[in-house]
């Protein structure tokens, strides 16, 4: 995905070069570990205030799946940023995705055993969402991590892995703010109204208990 100040993706020159630029270390932490960034708590100021660019060669011969990336950058907030955290349940303001009235509008992965594939397309106006082999759990983690202003639950109840397409108009509440409004004659519809008309879900606000991080450790690190 690509918006505003922040960027993340695979250089084009490299099938194995893992490029993060201008993230704040929250944000690196967010992405790691699929979390709000409103659920970390700790450390010192500079880790919302600083930008910092990752650039990484992935071993292998085959490019690493998504959750293999992560499991590096896991790797690498500790080894580079000496980072050391626990977990505690806090309640915050939250989102519940349930499975709408009518039922979830969803068709099963075609191909269930490949990687999920599941990323955000910015467009003027509107985001594209195209997945495949997705699960639930896989949907709300990229809503909460990056999508949505408050930490988002599953409560659908749906195990299995699908394949589909969103997209809607975003407003200032989304991406933090670094993607700007759609205008009001949009064609596409507003976010919680795409996934209820196009995935048969449901978005909504509530409050509730979720598995916080708090810091307890972390230092600069040294460029190379």
């Amino acid at each position: 995905m690509l918006f505003g100040r922040t960027a993340l993706g695979y250089s084009p020159r490299a099938a194995h070069r893992w490029i993060a630029t201008n993230f704040t270390l929250k944000n690196l932490i967010a992405l790691a570990y699929d979390l709000n960034p409103r659920t970390i708590s700790g450390g010192p100021g500079w880790i919302e205030s600083e930008h910092f660019n990752i650039e990484a060669v992935t071993p292998g011969d085959v490019t690493p799946t998504r959750l293999e990336q992560m499991r590096m950058l896991r790797a690498l907030l500790v080894e580079r940023f000496g980072m050391k955290f626990h977990r505690e349940e806090k309640e915050f303001a939250i989102y519940e995705l349930t499975v709408a009235k009518g039922g979830a509008k969803l068709k099963a992965a075609a191909h269930p055993d490949d990687p999920p594939y599941l990323v955000g397309v910015v467009y003027p106006g509107k985001i594209e969402v195209p997945a495949t082999g997705v699960t639930m759990d896989d949907f709300v983690a990229m809503l909460q991590r990056a999508t949505l202003d408050r930490p988002t639950v599953n409560k659908t109840g749906l195990q299995g892995k699908y394949d589909f397409t969103l997209d809607w108009a975003p407003d200032e509440s989304q991406y933090g703010g670094e993607i700007p409004r759609a205008p009001d004659d949009a064609p596409q519809p507003p976010l919680f109204t795409a996934v209820q008309e196009q995935l048969g879900l449901k978005l909504e606000a509530k409050r509730g208990d979720v598995n916080a991080m708090v810091i307890d450790q972390v230092e600069k690190p040294i460029a190379n």
